[in-house]
């Protein structure tokens, strides 16, 4: 479930190598671009920069043995950009780490839920009432 920016439950960011990791944002991003089959909209809907977008997607470009989202050019066919194979079988092999992660943390992340002071399931609930339309 999201809220906002956060979503409630485990983060995943997996460390691969120095300086090398992949998390949430990243994978948000790559399933973006799938969606809109364009680097600038994709980062526009996660409400960041086509330049911050741009240089997540040559970061991971760079990190992995083949690109994982291609680009062409505008003009007349538009321009645009496309996840690669290896593109899409990382975002389903993070995807399914988180799903996995959150099974298994699941017993442990109610225990803490069920410590979190009393009042903070209402404010959670006005956060989201405040944002339904």
């Amino acid at each position: 479930m999201k809220a906002g920016n956060k979503t409630l439950g485990p983060r995943l960011r997996v460390v691969l190598d120095t300086n090398v990791a992949i998390g949430p944002g990243q994978v948000d991003l790559l399933e973006a671009i799938a969606e809109t089959g364009s680097i600038s909209k994709a980062g526009r809907s996660m409400g960041m920069s086509y330049r911050r977008a741009w240089l997540l997607v040559q970061r991971m470009n760079s990190h992995f043995q083949a690109p994982l989202v291609e680009t062409a050019k505008g003009g007349s066919s538009g321009g645009g950009a496309r996840l690669t194979a290896l593109g899409q079988d990382i975002a389903t092999c993070y995807r399914q780490m988180e799903a996995r992660a959150a099974d298994v943390l699941a017993p442990e992340m109610e225990r803490l839920r069920g410590l979190l002071a009393s009042n903070m399931e209402s404010r959670a609930d006005d956060e989201e009432g405040a944002a339904s339309p």
